[in-house]
């Protein structure tokens, strides 16, 4: 990827630019489907501990679990979670947000006093062509975007995945070159400055040597 393709992928829509990862390590939790999907859900988040060398804990000392997966039908649900709208500010003008616009998935993140992410809540509003999808692509795909805070316009218009001849849905290379660049210790867990990009494209590079 080129140092612009990297740059888009963190520039928000109101033209600012914000990088971070997550700075401790990360205590899942799935709320709203079976046993074999939490296992699902939790793998791809183990095999994302792999790619960026982050570890995993059962427990946050802070706040329990700290990546929260929601899966449900209708987004009032989340109005009855309990103490959910003391995690999440204005739950409910929120909720009503999302309905207006028929969305189905939604990101909230949490940030520590250095700026990294201490905390990711992924809702996932299982209708139209996410219902459709396999269990393994939607958790992969939302795993990937909880790895870093990516730009609101990111994967509007791609995927972090990618797909093989056999219809079986990978993380796209591009992006897990990123990703894993992301988390090269020298970096910073937070940056808001646009040449921050030239650093990650460089390393994402190494990972991900160009095709002849």
């Amino acid at each position: 990827m080129t140092p612009e393709d990297v740059e888009q992928l963190f520039t928000r829509s109101d033209g600012s630019f914000l990088f971070a990862r997550w700075g401790r390590p990360m205590a899942p939790i799935v709320f709203g489907v079976d046993d074999a999907t939490v296992a699902t859900v939790k793998g791809a988040v183990e095999a994302m501990s792999v790619l960026t060398g982050q570890p995993l804990m059962e427990t946050d000392a802070e706040l329990g679990s700290n990546l929260m997966f929601f899966f449900f039908r209708e987004w009032d649900e989340l109005l009855d979670v309990p103490d959910l709208d003391q995690l999440v500010p204005d739950l409910a003008a929120l909720v009503a947000r999302l309905k207006e616009q028929q969305a189905h998935q939604y990101r909230f993140f949490r940030f520590d006093a250095q700026g990294a992410i201490k905390a990711a809540f992924s809702f996932l509003c299982m209708g139209g062509a996410l219902a459709e999808m396999p269990a393994e692509s939607i958790a992969l795909a939302e795993v990937a975007q909880v790895s870093l805070l990516w730009s609101d316009t990111a994967f509007a218009n791609r995927s972090p995945l990618a797909q093989t001849k056999d219809g079986v849905h990978l993380l796209h290379p591009e992006i897990a070159a990123v990703i894993k660049a992301a988390y090269d210790p020298v970096l910073p867990v937070m940056e808001q400055d646009a040449s921050f990009a030239l650093r990650l494209a460089a390393r994402a590079s190494i990972v991900l040597p160009p095709q002849s």
